[in-house]
């Protein structure tokens, strides 16, 4: 990162400590928002729907939150972010119907856009090219013990206040975050290279512009990062539904899945270093090819220990791509114009996002629950062939 005189410790709590705390306000509100929506009056097939919003606000979100971004700079995006989460969990705990609802769970999609690619714009910049695949995967890695937190922080708030008590620990938790950015300014960023996009000497970049110039890299190595996404994302479906059609009860599902994350949860750190020595394709093909055969086996498995097998091999595969996508963005941005190209960027691959599981329930209805594990070991396959072909060799 740029050079800091403060201690280490400092500069590193600054980055990803806002980072780690507002995903465990994420976490915290995952497991009862469907109760929430059931508590309305909704079905569950209506609480699964608004459940998905927010994968579709942060969608929509992501193209505004790169101009916003750009317009008003990382920090004080992140802060506007916080503040429209903590209203939106406010929202979405005293909403008195599902359409005031699913308005709350928008707003906080589109604000975690912002958070998101704000965060990712600021280490893109800061972080040396030598090391940036280990500064974004570390990102990705607090990320992921944020939502594994956050659901134990949510349960003790919902122990003393019901479902509001875990709306308020996420609010509270968003809070935390933005007192720690306010407390620990980061480290400052380097300055851009004399003419580029941004720079005093240069014109800003607009949207279109560099939507247009960057076209080619977006329907491409974008696309196939949509692929990897999309696998990812539906991994979080299938195997807990595999679980329950070999008959295993919510606490093994559940133990089944913890498993799987925790396997996920260690290789952060080892998958960035791996990007930042021997390139990106030493990651990224072997980690959706590793995906795509946890998947293509999952359907025979049909005992305990057969699907916990299958789900360390997930957990195994999808933690060796931690910090991929965010990191191919990043290799990809153009200096000055990096906030506008990410929120391309995160348009592109956040759709796979949103629709891995709906990939998964539409093969699963038609074929059954095995073709639509199919389907995804395909998918990551595809994922696996795009990367190798489109991902450059050198930065």
């Amino acid at each position: 990162m740029a050079r800091d005189h403060r201690p280490p410790w400092r500069a590193l709590a600054a980055v990803y400590a806002p980072a780690g705390l507002y995903s465990v306000s994420q976490g915290a509100l995952l497991p009862v928002l469907p109760f929430t929506a059931r508590g309305l009056g909704a079905s569950v097939a209506v609480a699964a729907v608004v459940v998905a919003l927010l994968g579709v606000g942060q969608v929509a979100g992501a193209l505004p939150a790169g101009a916003l971004v750009a317009r008003v700079g990382e920090r004080r995006a992140m802060l506007t972010a916080g503040a429209a989460t903590a209203a939106a969990l406010a929202g979405t705990a005293l909403a008195p119907t599902v359409p005031a609802l699913v308005v709350a769970v928008l707003l906080l999609g589109a604000a975690g856009a912002v958070w998101g690619l704000a965060r990712q714009s600021y280490l893109t910049a800061a972080a040396p090219p030598r090391l940036r695949a280990r500064a974004l995967s570390t990102l990705g890695g607090v990320g992921r013990a944020g939502l594994f937190a956050g659901p134990f922080a949510g349960a003790g708030g919902t122990a003393v206040a019901g479902p509001a008590g875990a709306y308020a620990v996420g609010a509270l938790a968003v809070v935390a975050a933005c007192a720690v950015l306010l407390a620990l300014p980061e480290p400052p960023l380097p300055p851009l290279p004399p003419g580029a996009a941004g720079a005093p000497d240069a014109r800003p970049a607009t949207l279109r512009a560099v939507v247009r110039d960057h076209a080619r890299v977006l329907a491409t190595l974008g696309v196939a990062a949509l692929c990897v996404q999309a696998a990812r994302q539906s991994r979080q479906t299938v195997l807990p539904l595999w679980c329950e059609h070999i008959g295993l009860d919510a606490t093994a599902t559940s133990l089944v899945v913890g498993v799987s994350g925790g396997v996920d949860l260690l290789l952060f750190y080892p998958a960035g270093s791996v990007m930042d020595r021997f390139g990106r394709v030493a990651v990224a093909v072997p980690s959706m090819t590793v995906l795509g055969a946890a998947h293509a086996v999952l359907p025979l498995a049909g005992s305990t220990w057969s699907v916990v097998l299958a789900g360390v091999v997930m957990g195994l595969g999808n933690g060796m791509s931690a910090g991929l996508v965010m990191t191919l963005g990043a290799d990809a941005a153009p200096p000055g114009a990096r906030a506008q190209f990410l929120g391309a960027w995160r348009l592109v691959t956040d759709a796979g996002v949103a629709a891995g599981p709906l990939l998964v329930g539409a093969l699963a209805g038609a074929a059954g629950l095995a073709l639509a594990s199919g389907g995804v070991a395909a998918l990551a396959w595809a994922a696996a062939a795009g990367l190798g072909v489109f991902t450059p060799r050198r930065r």
